[in-house]
């Protein structure tokens, strides 16, 4: 284990509130729009998780590094959170899988947080005056300076980020005997989404976010997947673009979180910047559809415009989170594609929704009815 003292760290929001704490990982200043997770588990898939890239997160569980590292709980190849901001930071860890401590994980891939926060407090006034920049820093203590940096940093709104976190060239995931061919987009796609399509006989080609649907209709797939990602979708004209025409094509298509936004978009339903967003693994959603309720795991910060859903005759509405009503999944009417805002590969979370993944290929299949 590295050896490591907690030097002092700030945690500055872009609305002036200063929070004190301890550093934790490497030693420097970090910046990116905070916002809180509720979820009790999976702090390490959350930390991988791409649609996190240029957030700084706060965890409300009380204890973050208790269980390790694992490398194959990964989501992708490398921490994409900007920061993290938690209560206790734990460095010793319990779990015989575990390979190393979240200080060592942290120090080697460059991040920067900060603990003995209180976390509670924080989230109350996250909740309360919405989403916003922040700076974290163990190096600089003039507020000053960390104001002037925090100023130069920008809105998460208007933000293109998805081709930052996709891959460089296309790459393969599961056999090649397998029943079933999948191209996906990768807009900052989780590996449990892959793991999920391999399950179910599918072979997937995985393609670079501004892949064009020509060039990735040439593989001859059956189906088409719109990964999740980071960043605002209404600045991904080119994403926009392939949906329409794989839409034209009347190819099956799934989207899953930005993809689902992405769905909407093409089908000139408008998408906006939410108070604060989802993130957390228990969002309780109905599908409207099949009448039954189910726990989700959520993790956006920008959503459809309800009205506009509402109101459009291209899609009809599938499911509804039972908290604030907003529009949890689509489909298109006289087309085989449907799209979900929440995570249904649940990784972590529960896996009450999965049965989309069937759905999907049961709309391959010809066999999906609903």
């Amino acid at each position: 284990m590295t050896n490591y003292t907690k030097l002092p760290a700030i945690l500055l929001l872009a609305d002036g509130t200063v929070y004190y704490g301890k550093a934790a990982g490497k030693i420097g200043t970090t910046t990116g729009e905070i916002c809180f997770n509720t979820g009790m588990t999976g702090y390490q898939e959350i930390f991988t998780d791409p649609s996190y890239f240029g957030q700084i997160m706060v965890t409300t569980n009380a204890h973050i590094g208790n269980y390790g590292i694992h490398k194959e709980e990964i989501e992708s190849d490398s921490i994409k959170i900007a920061g993290l901001v938690c209560k206790n930071y734990n460095i010793g860890f319990s779990r015989k899988e575990a390979s190393e401590s979240i200080q060592d994980y942290f120090q080697n891939e460059n991040i920067v947080g900060i603990s003995d926060i209180d976390t509670r407090a924080l989230v109350r006034h996250i909740r309360h005056k919405g989403a916003m920049n922040a700076i974290i820093s163990s190096e600089i203590t003039d507020l000053e300076e960390l104001k002037a940096k925090l100023a130069e940093v920008p809105s998460m709104d208007g933000l293109e980020l998805s081709s930052q976190v996709s891959t460089k060239e296309p790459y393969f995931y599961g056999s090649p005997e397998a029943t079933y061919k999948i191209a996906a987009l990768d807009l900052g796609i989780k590996k449990n989404i892959l793991r999920n399509f391999d399950s179910r006989d599918a072979y997937v080609q995985v393609f670079p976010a501004k892949t064009s649907f020509e060039e990735m209709d040439k593989w001859g797939a059956d189906g088409y997947f719109i990964s999740n990602g980071p960043g605002d979708p209404s600045a991904m004209p080119y994403a926009i673009e392939t949906v329409k025409k794989v839409l034209a094509a009347e190819k099956p298509m799934f989207g899953i979180c930005l993809g689902h936004q992405l769905l909407a978009e093409a089908n000139g339903i408008g998408t906006m910047k939410m108070f604060n967003g989802h993130r957390g693994l228990n969002h309780p959603v109905k599908n409207i559809i099949k009448n039954h309720c189910e726990v989700t795991s959520q993790n956006h910060g920008f959503g459809v415009i309800p009205d506009e859903v509402r109101s459009s005759d291209k899609v009809e509405i599938t499911h509804v989170n039972l908290n604030d009503q907003s529009i949890e999944g689509i489909r298109v009417k006289g087309k085989k594609a449907f799209s979900v805002q929440y995570h249904p590969e649940s990784s972590p979370g529960p896996h009450d929704s999965r049965y989309l993944f069937d759905d999907f290929i049961g709309m391959i299949k010809g066999e999906l009815t609903w």
